[in-house]
């Protein structure tokens, strides 16, 4: 959504609340899925993604597109889920799924299995350190190339590859570790 020297095409200035407005509509849901993602809490999460879109509002006559939008909303979120950690020192986060997928072939054991393996899994994720964590909930859970990562993050490409093959062995770790415990 490029609006170059804050003026539309008719040389009227944009105005700010529509360019929010329809920015939250198209990326708000995705925004609040990386915030869970990152704080489970959902409550928090809604307050992050307000945060996000003030900032937003406040630094958009700064934009300078050298990235797109939605990689500079996904670069708001995460400081603001990074803030939030430092802020309250969250040690200890236990995820859930953000929504669930229902099978209808599957038994009721069988889903039961499967939300928990999937809970084990993100709490494992969420006791990474931040800079692993990122990486994978960028790469598995919004299907960013690493590429995307690389711009959203301001980091290197080989960066990037470098974290998401430590955090999946540091992953893989912890859950054969469970496993070996009967845990999952």
């Amino acid at each position: 959504m490029p609006w170059p020297d804050n003026a539309d095409t008719n040389g009227e200035p944009y105005d700010h609340e529509k360019v929010i407005a329809q920015l939250m509509e198209d990326y708000g849901l995705e925004l609040k899925r990386i915030a869970y993602l990152y704080i489970n809490d959902l409550t928090e999460c809604d307050d992050i993604i307000q945060e996000v879109f003030i900032s937003c509002y406040h630094q958009l006559e700064n934009f300078r597109f050298e990235s797109n939008i939605k990689t500079w909303l996904i670069r708001i979120t995460i400081n603001k889920c990074k803030d939030y950690h430092r802020l309250w020192r969250v040690k200890k986060l236990i995820y859930s799924p953000f929504s669930s997928s229902e099978k209808n072939d599957a038994s009721a054991e069988e889903h039961y299995l499967e939300e928990e393996t999937s809970s084990e899994i993100l709490s494992k994720i969420s006791m990474l350190s931040p800079k692993y964590k990122e990486v994978l909930i960028l790469y598995y859970y919004q299907e960013m190339t690493m590429q995307e990562i690389s711009d959203v993050l301001s980091i290197g490409i080989n960066t990037v590859k470098s974290r998401l093959l430590r955090g999946k062995r540091t992953l893989q770790t912890q859950l054969e570790r469970m496993i070996d415990h009967g845990q999952i």
